[in-house]
Order: structure tokens, then C-alpha cells, then sequence
């Protein structure tokens, strides 16, 4: 087993769900139990072993910038997008000179979990196998998904595989915006701004998108409410 080293944090969304507290920052740096949503997602990172942290910039970008300028523990380097945002995947295909040809994490900003066993980005460490795998989501039960507003993205078959949820009368699971990708699920991909769900639909297709089961609680922060339910949330579980 090759050890992941790289990561992105998509970082580059306008957060217009989450106003007013995106009014003066960028979504990334909403607080959540008196830390930022990026630097939670950071730590993570730097727990599982990742060593460069790749961070896409659109919104206040200058503000992101200099916050993650502070940190001295992992490298941090920009990916620009603050003429013309690329979405999902255009983002990634944008920053793909910095991962060397290797696999890396995809970590969306605004997820967060609370670990209840292995924690899962080494769990998806000790899972990846790059030979028979293009990408490994993570992938949350339905009633650990805090925050979540859909009815489930993906079902997960015996074999490891995953397919969309819809039309399937297995299990559904929601996706938290965690994944392992290997760089050659984007080759041939669209020039421009384009959804990740474009490059998993032929994923699917070869059966070469794979799942592993998030053991513990998601939480997306993607509104005000959503992030106060967070804070609650985690109060909670601290010890007085």
C-alpha cells in the first residue's frame, strides 16, 4: 500500500447558502467550535499523513490566503480561480500540476465528522488500491448525515463498487464530499468549468468508483442552521 501524501480542499465556492456569515469571508472560514471549517478539514489531512494541501481561491480569495498563510505544519499551495470559478471538477483538473501524477484526497470545505471508530481517511488509506480503483468515495449512513438534505447519492454494492442511489432498492448513503481520486479519472475530461459527476458517471460505467462506509457522524455545515446544529452538536459530546 502507496501511502496518500497530497490533498485539495475545494475552498473556492461563493457560500451563498451560508450568508450572512459569508458576507465578510469565505465559506472556508466560518467557524465551527472556535475553529475554521479549512483548518478542521487541514488537521484531518495532516492526521492521515498528507503532507501538501492544495486549496482552490475564488471568494475573498486575498482573506483565505493570508489565513492559510499561518499555518507552518503542512504545505499549503494556491490554485486560482478567482477570474472564472471551474466547479467540482474543472477545479480539480486546474490544480492537477500539483499532485505529480500520484493519487490524492478531494475534501470539500464545509464537511466535517466526528470519528466513532477508525478514523475514516485512514481507513480509505488502508482501503485504496490504485490498480482496480479510479476513485474511493467516503460515504455516510442516511441517519449519521447531519446537515443533509437529500434522499441519498450512492448505493454500495458487495463487491466494494458504488452506483447512484436512484432507481436502486439497495441502502442509499450520502456523500460527504470526501474521496481519494487517482489522476487518470480525469483524463479525457471536459476543458472549462464542470461538475465531478460527469468524470464518476464513466467511473461507474468501467466499475472503477468504489465506497467505504464513514464509521462515526457527518456533519455538512453548508448553512447558518446547519452550523449551529454543528456547534450544538459537538458541545455536546465535549466534557463539561
Amino acid at each position: 500500500m502507496s501511502k496518500v501524501t497530497r490533498a485539495m480542499i475545494m475552498g473556492a465556492g461563493l457560500g451563498t447558502r451560508m450568508r450572512p456569515l459569508t458576507d465578510d469571508r469565505p465559506k472556508p472560514m466560518v467557524t465551527v467550535a472556535g475553529r475554521t471549517l479549512i483548518d478542521h478539514a487541514i488537521d484531518r489531512l495532516i492526521a492521515a499523513g498528507v503532507t501538501r494541501v492544495v486549496v482552490n481561491l475564488h471568494y475573498k480569495a486575498a482573506m483565505l490566503q493570508a489565513h492559510l498563510s499561518k499555518r507552518r505544519d503542512v504545505e499549503i499551495v494556491h490554485s486560482d480561480e478567482t477570474e472564472k470559478l471551474l466547479d467540482t471538477g474543472g477545479g480539480v483538473v486546474k490544480a492537477m500540476p500539483h499532485f505529480g501524477g500520484e493519487p490524492f484526497f478531494v475534501v470539500n470545505s464545509d464537511s466535517i465528522w466526528v470519528e466513532g471508530g477508525a478514523p475514516p481517511l485512514h481507513a480509505m488509506q488502508k482501503l485504496w488500491d490504485a490498480d482496480r480503483m479510479d476513485a474511493l468515495l467516503l460515504l455516510a449512513e442516511m441517519e449519521t448525515a447531519m446537515g443533509y438534505e437529500g434522499n441519498g447519492d450512492f448505493v454500495l454494492e458487495p463487491d466494494g463498487k458504488v452506483a447512484r442511489a436512484k432507481g436502486r432498492i439497495e441502502q442509499p448513503y450520502a456523500y460527504p464530499g470526501v474521496q481519494i481520486v487517482h489522476p487518470r479519472l480525469f483524463d479525457g475530461a471536459p476543458t472549462g468549468a464542470f461538475s465531478t459527476n460527469v468524470i464518476w458517471d464513466r467511473a461507474i460505467a468501467a466499475g472503477r468508483l468504489t465506497g467505504c462506509v464513514l464509521d462515526g457522524v457527518w456533519i455538512h455545515v453548508g448553512t447558518p442552521e446547519a452550523r449551529g446544529d454543528a456547534e450544538e452538536y459537538l458541545a455536546a459530546l465535549s466534557p463539561a
